[in-house]
């Protein structure tokens, strides 16, 4: 099958499921960071027979997921060129879009100037201003919060301007747009994301973040892949926070989804819905629900779950339909913080016209993807190289 003949691709991000450190992982912190094969660890083995069969053994070492000799899809990992390990980055760069520059971050807090445009804009004076764990600050501020009413702000290691807020003290409307007020302060200060956290509960030790969190993102700094689908009259259709990464641009509808198992229960809804274009899937649980908690069993039973799932998604998927697996960065719930992990990142590419699997090696950037999904819908990438040509070459096609 020729790279240009298909009418859907399916590209799924594992968010936050790296494959090994990364050559400058050092310079991140992340020296010995691992996400897939310390997970597998630490759950003595994962049973993943769907993602064995399509050559994910073939891509890194992972207990329980043993090689295979006939692989089903093409098998490799990729680099990131772009500076930083978020997801907004990781997102960009599978669009297309390399970042030369890391977005700022802010250990110590944001800068007083920041903070006094938030009191202006908003009439609200924030608690925090400081990096901490967002379950652990609900803990330390949460019923400052609920007794003062004043929003907590926090961030990370990430390019992240987080405010959290109990649903019956600031209602989740409210919240959006005191984030929207803070995306717009931002903006100049190129914060990859303003993040709105609201949480339940009648106490410290019972606050829970809740699904509707909502993410709001920087204006990509150029055109992507998706926005060239779209110029071309195809669909992009997101499933989870893929309209908030790409701030909108480049998407022609979208769903949001509370955890992994809606994401995948979306993700063969809209194959129902569109006839030629793109439907991209982020499954956040990896990454929110275990990863920055530093839960490698729950890690390993939603991925698990995934490939228990993935089945379904093979059996729907038409002859000219595209499937892509990868993901945008590591979090490694092995290492001692909390933070995502640089890493290269698992690449697995399938149709049902592929007679077999190969070996792509180690791929120089996350663009690959971009190049790869555009060729197949017919459209120019703004960087990286399509690896189904390579395939189709090594398939004799």
């Amino acid at each position: 099958m020729k790279a240009t003949s298909f009418d859907r691709v399916v590209l799924i991000t594992l968010d936050g499921v790296g494959a090994g450190a990364a050559e400058d992982a050092a310079q991140y912190g992340d020296s010995g960071a691992d996400t897939l094969g310390h997970v597998a660890e630490a759950c003595g083995g994962l049973y993943l027979p769907t993602l064995q069969r399509l050559g994910l053994g073939l891509i890194h070492p992972i207990a329980g997921v043993a090689p295979v000799s006939s692989p089903q899809a093409l098998y490799g990992r990729m680099r990131e060129r772009s500076a930083g390990k978020d997801t907004t980055t990781g997102h960009w760069e599978l669009a297309g879009i390399i970042q030369t520059e890391p977005f700022p971050t802010y250990p110590k807090g944001f800068p007083e100037a920041v903070l006094e445009a938030f009191r202006q804009q908003t009439g609200l004076d924030p608690l925090g201003n400081i990096a901490a764990s967002g379950t652990e600050i609900l803990k330390v501020l949460g019923e400052e919060h609920v007794r003062t009413g004043r929003p907590i702000v926090y961030t990370s290691a990430d390019s992240v301007f987080q405010i959290a807020a109990h649903e019956a003290v600031i209602p989740v409307e409210k919240l959006y747009e005191i984030c929207r007020i803070a995306r717009r302060i931002l903006d100049s200060y190129r914060i990859g994301r303003v993040i709105a956290r609201p949480f339940t509960g009648d106490s410290a030790d019972s606050f829970r973040r809740t699904s509707r969190r909502h993410d709001f993102s920087l204006r990509p700094t150029d055109i992507t892949v998706l926005d060239r689908l779209v110029e071309a009259g195809l669909q992009v259709y997101g499933v989870g926070k893929i309209r908030d990464i790409f701030a909108g641009y480049g998407i022609t509808d979208s769903v949001y989804s509370k955890d992994n198992r809606e994401g995948m229960s979306l993700t063969l809804e809209a194959l129902s819905r569109i006839d030629r274009g793109l439907v991209f899937t982020n499954l956040v649980d990896f990454d929110m629900m275990y990863g920055h908690r530093l839960d490698a069993i729950g890690f390993g039973r939603a991925l698990e779950e995934f490939d228990c799932w993935l089945p379904r998604l093979l059996e729907t998927m038409h002859p000219k339909d595209l499937l892509i697996l990868t993901a945008d960065h590591g979090c490694d719930p092995t290492t001692e913080g909390t933070d995502h992990t640089r890493e290269h990142v698992p690449l697995l590419v399938w149709h049902k016209g592929l007679k077999e699997g190969k070996d792509l090696g180690l791929r120089g950037t996350f663009a690959d993807v971009a190049a790869t999904l555009g060729e197949a819908l017919g459209v120019a990438s703004p960087a990286g190289q399509n690896v189904l040509a390579i395939g189709d070459s090594l398939n004799g096609c």
